[in-house]
C-alpha cells in the first residue's frame, strides 16, 4: 500500500513532463511550414482515434451517459481543445515555449474572477494573495523592462490559450461523474479536430502542412516524428499517465504535481531548442507557479462550492497544450 503515493506520483510526474513536450514538437512543425492549426488537428485527431479503444472500453456498452454528457464533450471539445491549443500552438510562434504556458495557466486566475463576478463566491485571502502574486508576476514574464523581445501578438494568443483553460475549469466542476475521463478526453478532442476542420474548410482559419523533413532538436527528420511525439507522447501518454496518476493520489494533490510542467517544458525547451528566458521572466514565472499553487492550496483549506472548481481529474484540464 505504501508504493501506491509514490506510483501516482511518478505517473503524474510522467503526465507532467509528457505534457510538457507538446511545446516543442509543435515548434518544429510550426517552423517547417505547418499552420498552428493543421498541428493541432493533427495532434488530437490521432490521439482521439487511439484512445477510442479505451474510451470505448471504458463505457462498457453505457450509451447513454455518452449521450447525456454530449454538450459537456462538445464545450470541452471547444474550449480545452480547439481555442487553448490553437492559440497556445499559435503563442509559441512568437513567444519562448515556458512564457506561453505561464500565460496560458492564468486562466486558473481568471476562474477566481469568474467564480466572484457570476456566482458571487468572494475569494478569500490566500486566494488574492495567490492572484496578486501571479499578476505580478505577469509583468515580469512580459518583461515590461523591455530586456527581451516583446510580442504583443504572442501575449494575445497567450491569453486566448487562457481563456481557453479558464473556460474548461468552469466546465470541469459541472461534468458527469459516471462518464469516464479517458472518453472525455477521446470524445473531446475528435469535437475539437472536427470542428477545426469545419472552421479550416471555410477559410477562416489556415490550414496548410508539408510533408517533407523538419528541423528537430537541430537535426533534420522526417514530419512524422514531431506529430509522432504531439500525438502518441504528448497526448496520449500523457493523458492515461494523468488519469491513472489521478485515481491514486485524487484530484488536489494531483493538480499540484502538475505544476510541475511549466518547469519541465522550459527544461525541454532549453535542452531541444536552446530556448531560455530572461532571468526577470524565470523571476516572474515564480512567482505565477506560486501564485497558482497558493490557489490550489485555498482550494484544498475550503467547501468546493467555494473555490474554483477543479474536474474529477484534472489531467484533463490541464491540456491547453
Amino acid at each position: 500500500m505504501h508504493s501506491r503515493p509514490a506510483a501516482g506520483a511518478a505517473l503524474a510526474l510522467l503526465s507532467a513532463v509528457t505534457f510538457a513536450t507538446s511545446g516543442t514538437f509543435a515548434r518544429s512543425l510550426i517552423e517547417g511550414g505547418w499552420s498552428p492549426g493543421s498541428a493541432v488537428i493533427a495532434r488530437v485527431g490521432v490521439a482521439a482515434l487511439v484512445l477510442a479503444i479505451p474510451a470505448l472500453l471504458s463505457l462498457r456498452g453505457r450509451w447513454q451517459v455518452l449521450r447525456s454528457n454530449a454538450t459537456a464533450i462538445g464545450l470541452f471539445g471547444l474550449l480545452g481543445v480547439a481555442l487553448a491549443q490553437v492559440c497556445f500552438f499559435n503563442a509559441v510562434r512568437y513567444l519562448p515555449v515556458g512564457v506561453a504556458l505561464l500565460l496560458e495557466y492564468l486562466g486558473i486566475i481568471l476562474v477566481v474572477g469568474w467564480m466572484w463576478l457570476r456566482h458571487g463566491h468572494r475569494p478569500r485571502r490566500l486566494t488574492v494573495a495567490g492572484s496578486v502574486a501571479a499578476l505580478a508576476g505577469l509583468a515580469f514574464v512580459l518583461d515590461l523592462a523591455g530586456t527581451a523581445d516583446f510580442h504583443p501578438v504572442g501575449v494575445l494568443w497567450g491569453l486566448g490559450a487562457a481563456f481557453g483553460l479558464a473556460g474548461y475549469f468552469v466546465l470541469a466542476g459541472r461534468v458527469d461523474p459516471r462518464l469516464p475521463s479517458v472518453a472525455m478526453a477521446s470524445g473531446g478532442m475528435a469535437v475539437g479536430a472536427a470542428l477545426l476542420l469545419l472552421v479550416g474548410v471555410t477559410g477562416l482559419l489556415p490550414l496548410h502542412a508539408t510533408f517533407g523533413e523538419v528541423t528537430f532538436a537541430g537535426q533534420r527528420t522526417s514530419w512524422l516524428l514531431p506529430i509522432a511525439g504531439l500525438s502518441l507522447v504528448a497526448a496520449v501518454i500523457a493523458y492515461l499517465a494523468g488519469i491513472a496518476g489521478t485515481r491514486i493520489l485524487g484530484p488536489r494533490l494531483s493538480s499540484f504535481v502538475g505544476l510541475t510542467e511549466v518547469l519541465f517544458a522550459v527544461l525541454i525547451a532549453w535542452l531541444i531548442l536552446d530556448e531560455l528566458p530572461t532571468g526577470w521572466q524565470l523571476f516572474g514565472g515564480t512567482l505565477i507557479i506560486a501564485g497558482v499553487a497558493l490557489v490550489r492550496l485555498d482550494e484544498l483549506r475550503g467547501s468546493p462550492s467555494a473555490s474554483t472548481p477543479v474536474g474529477p481529474e484534472p489531467a484533463l484540464a490541464l491540456d491547453g497544450r
